[in-house]
């Protein structure tokens, strides 16, 4: 046997959190000269979204690394609906409920067969991915990954037992329960009903678990990590914080060395150094042709140049629905003031380009700590989930950024209007 140990890696079905746990394979291969075997496991359609959107290293890299394919039952993958009057991407839960149906009996199966082949197998779950917790057998350890910041992960726990009061806010860092601080002391309007169930029940199995880990490091959070780690649902168990997980790219003022770089670098290594605006609301944000509209009119008064990643949110399963190009936005803003993107970027290859002195963003954890890495600052627009929470810290705490929408439960994804 060339190893005595086996990891399991289970994500969660959406390109913010599969992207962030094969970084973390990434990690734990490299520090172990590749001798450990890692099996990520999703199904056939998020294994192949994975790969597809990995940038900044190769999987065929890592001998070790290997793609399990569960099987999950068919369901719908409807396309965003912007008349919905919430901000969620409500049309992803047919894909997260799927990811449970049959789940736990696949990964019994799995379980027991490296069980008798390993001495020692660990399991490294998405903390929205609990199912398999209650696996009986022995030798085996697991490990719940959370994707969001520890100072949203605290926020949460806080509001979960109504303990969120006006000193413990100000204990973060912030001088007063502002306007701003709203989007702290509740997470209303951040999801739906449905999806705050199906956090329920993934979390209350999460408590058996070995430890857990966070991607994010001391530089950033060293506060929120350690009152995280103190927080009664540890049960003092170990907290490891080992982020950023994304690869560091280290900045240039010279043209790109890919051989095949994708169009919007070849177009950012034209631009002067710190004079290009990054745009881009990430995977599960729509706007609809009047918010385009709205947002292409400011950044014509800006008189910036600027990368607009501008993609339909995605679906349940990415490989449906129509495709997209590169573009120029002719007629709304000065020829060759900026290029719209319409299909998927590189991000952290942008975000490490020496032409990019800001970027605009919905505020996920991912964007943020990628943001931060390369000393990008933010212009934030939270949108839902934990992108409001994150936003009031970057702003108010770590103030590395400033607010172009203050966050409101009540503010429809149809009806926001910029700030001038």
């Amino acid at each position: 046997m060339s190893s005595e140990v086996v990891m399991l890696v289970l994500p969660f079905p959406a390109q913010g959190h599969l992207n962030q746990l094969l970084h973390f394979c990434r990690l734990v291969l490299s520090s172990s000269n590749n001798t450990i075997p890692i099996y990520f496991l999703s199904s056939a359609t998020h294994n192949r979204q994975a790969k597809t959107r990995l940038h900044g290293w190769n999987t065929s890299e890592y001998s070790n690394l290997r793609f399990h394919n569960l099987h999950v039952p068919s369901y719908s993958t409807p396309p965003p609906d912007l008349s919905s009057l919430e901000n969620f991407p409500a049309h992803l839960q047919p894909a997260f409920d799927a990811t449970q149906i049959y789940l736990q009996t696949q990964l019994d199966k799995l379980l027991r067969s490296f069980s008798t082949s390993y001495r020692r197998v660990i399991v490294v779950h998405d903390s929205l991915m609990s199912s398999f917790s209650t696996f009986e057998g022995g030798g085996v350890e697991s490990y719940a990954f959370h994707s969001v910041s520890a100072f949203a992960n605290l926020l949460f726990q806080w509001e979960s037992r109504e303990t969120i009061s006006g000193n413990r806010v100000k204990s973060l860092g912030l001088s007063s329960v502002s306007a701003s601080s709203k989007a702290v002391t509740s997470s209303e309007g951040c999801f739906t009903t449905e999806f705050l169930e199906f956090i329920r029940r993934q979390h209350k199995l999460t408590a058996v678990d070995s430890g857990r880990i966070i991607n994010t490091c001391l530089p950033i959070e060293d506060k929120f990590i350690d009152l995280f780690a103190r927080e009664p649902i540890l049960n003092r168990k170990p907290l490891f914080h080992i982020g950023p997980l994304h690869p560091l790219i280290a900045p240039t003022t010279e043209k790109s060395s890919d051989d095949h770089p994708h169009e919007c670098l070849r177009w950012l290594d034209k631009q002067p150094q710190s004079s290009v605006l990054y745009v881009s609301f990430g995977t599960t944000t729509t706007m609809s042709l009047r918010q385009m509209n709205e947002l292409s009119a400011g950044l014509e008064r800006s008189q910036h140049s600027f990368l607009w990643i501008s993609r339909e949110a995605d679906r349940g399963d990415i490989f449906t629905g129509k495709g997209g190009g590169t573009s120029t936005i002719g007629g709304i803003v000065p020829k060759g003031r900026g290029i719209v993107v319409r299909d998927w970027a590189p991000q952290v290859k942008i975000l490490a380009h020496a032409a990019v002195g800001g970027f605009m963003t919905h505020c996920g954890w991912n964007s943020c700590i990628e943001s931060l890495s390369y000393g990008v600052p933010m212009v934030v627009w939270p949108m839902h989930s934990d992108q409001p929470r994150n936003s009031v810290m970057v702003t108010e705490i770590l103030r590395v950024g400033v607010a172009v929408r203050e966050w409101s439960a009540s503010t429809s994804t149809s009806t926001w209007k910029v700030r001038e």
